[in-house]
């Protein structure tokens, strides 16, 4: 519904914009703010954002403006790549507060890694769980099991704070699966074989 040529760059929900000029119309002068998203680092296998109202006129250079509707939503140039095809939305619990930022983009959590990874495969597949995946799951309260590897296949269950969350599939497979497929080509597929339904919080309903 952006009404520039930036449309396919980042969509705001209509739900998500009428929450946001709620919001900015509280402001001194909300005629001249927009909303400035940038990403600001990583948390386990996702991106961290900053959310703030700014002057549009401040955020006129280095700055990506896409309106929608009544909004102008300001990205740094940085973060540009990192944010095409993202949607702000409202969370689907409409019990919790806020704005979601749904980005089918995720951090390259090797990006810059050290990797000495020796051995069978899966003795390099543990070095990595160790030493790259579970300090990044860790931020999550969660962590990763190698239960074995079958030929090209490794098999692993999600424990901690990632048993039962809903978002574990989208880690496993978004951010597990990337890292391990990259740093050790011999694996082709990440398989979760984890009970997601004795988890705190399940999601797959018992039979």
């Amino acid at each position: 519904m952006s009404e520039t040529i930036e449309a396919q760059l980042f969509e705001v929900t209509e739900a998500a914009v009428a929450k946001v000029l709620e919001i900015r119309d509280n402001e001194d002068d909300p005629q001249a703010l927009g909303l400035r998203i940038e990403i600001t680092g990583t948390s386990g296998a996702d991106y961290t954002y900053d959310l703030a109202f700014e002057e549009i006129a401040n955020c006129a250079e280095g700055h990506r403006h896409i309106t929608v509707d009544d909004l102008t939503v300001m990205i740094p140039e940085d973060s540009v790549e990192s944010l095409t095809g993202a949607t702000l939305d409202l969370p689907n619990n409409p019990m919790q507060g806020g704005l979601v930022i749904r980005n089918p983009n995720k951090p390259d959590l090797l990006a810059g890694a050290d990797l000495e990874l020796s051995g069978t495969v899966p003795e390099q597949l543990q070095q990595l769980l160790d030493q790259h995946i579970n300090p990044s799951l860790a931020s999550h309260g969660g962590f990763a099991t190698l239960l074995g590897v079958d030929g090209a296949t490794a098999y692993i269950t999600m424990g901690g704070g990632c048993q039962g969350c809903a978002m574990s599939q989208a880690t496993l497979r978004e951010g597990i699966t990337v890292m391990i497929t990259e740093a050790i080509p011999q694996i082709t597929d990440v398989v979760d074989a984890t009970d997601h339904a004795a988890g705190d919080n399940p999601y797959f309903a018992r039979t």
